[in-house]
């Protein structure tokens, strides 16, 4: 099998560190370039580590380079954007969506993409009406293969302490097991098994546009 060349913007968040170190484990990329806005502490023979500017396209284009694949987890918080939700979009929808464009023209063939449970273009509220029309924009470039991770709340330790998820997450895994039948998709999932499904899934190198909730991103998965 082909060794591939990924990139993954978003490696500094809960799923983002994950695919980093799954993907440097993984004797199927022999080049892992990660595209961040500040320096980040680790080196590894197979590591390219590109400090951008995400609103220059011209040192965009040139720091995502040539490869096979994108790994896609960025994200922010309205808190950290202290609400505004212009300031939100410019992080989830315009670097993800900017990184697809400038993916395809540089002849990547695999789009991989956190997005959330209930993503919906034409819905209501802000986050999941801004996490569909990013999944339909990226749609829309045409990538041979794209693939949407749809999680419903994400399990694992974050490198920032939120008090209030904290407390959800213990009340949202009780409550997990007794999600069945069709609501097994709003079960709690751990971001080490949201990473390892992408992983896996961009080594079939299926193409076309696939989605996937809780039950096929744990078949996926495999086993950890």
């Amino acid at each position: 099998m082909r060794k591939q060349t990924a990139v993954i913007i978003g490696a500094t968040g809960l799923i983002g560190s994950r695919l980093v170190d799954k993907l440097l484990a993984d004797d199927g990329f022999n080049t892992v370039r990660i595209l961040v806005r500040r320096p980040y502490a680790l080196e590894h023979p197979k590591l390219e580590v590109e400090v951008v500017d995400f609103t220059n396209q011209t040192d965009f284009i040139k720091k995502l380079g040539a490869g096979d694949c994108v790994f896609s987890s960025i994200g922010t918080t309205k808190k950290k954007m202290k609400g505004n939700d212009a300031a939100y979009r410019k992080i989830d929808f315009d670097i993800a969506v900017n990184a697809a464009k400038f993916a395809k023209e540089a002849g990547f063939s695999q789009y991989l993409l956190v997005s959330s449970l209930g993503a919906n273009a034409n819905g209501r509220g802000f986050y999941l009406r801004l996490k569909g029309e990013i999944e339909s924009a990226i749609a829309n470039i045409g990538f041979a293969s794209f693939h949407i991770f749809r999680p419903s709340f994400l399990l694992g330790t974050r490198n920032e302490v939120r008090l209030g998820e904290t407390i959800f997450k213990n009340i949202f895994t009780f409550i997990s097991r007794f999600l069945t039948g069709s609501l097994e998709k709003y079960r709690a999932i751990d971001a080490e098994i949201v990473a390892q499904a992408m992983i896996n899934t961009a080594k079939e190198s299926k193409l076309g546009n696939h989605i996937y909730y809780y039950n096929e991103m744990k078949d996926a998965c495999g086993s950890l």
